[in-house]
């Protein structure tokens, strides 16, 4: 019902720039979070940021290793989340997946909650 695609990964120099994004496909009717998470070689995965909206706006959550350098942000129309990235370092060398919840109708049955997992997308910071 759901399907996650990451896209926007690739090579950048340390202290450059580089945008991810994440699109939401499917016929889900709400989406209850859209999130990222990154895995380093020999690390475990860690949440970068997530994003809820509420009646105020977006409200964002960030890890302590990215906060003031990376923005999550969404595009309600088209579905998608953003994760733009500045002053990158080598550490943060990674897969990005995009993760979130979903709320999904069928004929006959009660609203069904998913959480979903993209393939994920190499962010690779190297001079």
């Amino acid at each position: 019902q759901v399907q996650l695609v990451e896209t926007g990964g690739g090579l950048v120099q340390p202290g450059g720039a580089l945008a991810l994004s994440c699109a939401a496909s499917g016929y889900f009717h709400t989406i209850s979070y859209m999130a990222w998470y990154r895995q380093a070689p020999g690390k475990t995965r860690e949440m970068v940021a997530r994003a809820t909206v509420t009646g105020a706006g977006t409200q964002a959550q960030y890890s302590d290793s990215v906060k003031g350098r990376f923005t999550v942000s969404r595009d309600i129309f088209k579905n998608t989340l953003s994760l733009q990235m500045s002053n990158l370092r080598p550490e943060d060398t990674a897969t990005y997946f995009c993760s979130g919840g979903f709320y999904y109708s069928r004929p006959g049955l009660q609203d069904r909650y998913v959480e979903v997992w993209g393939q994920g997308t190499l962010v690779t910071v190297a001079s």
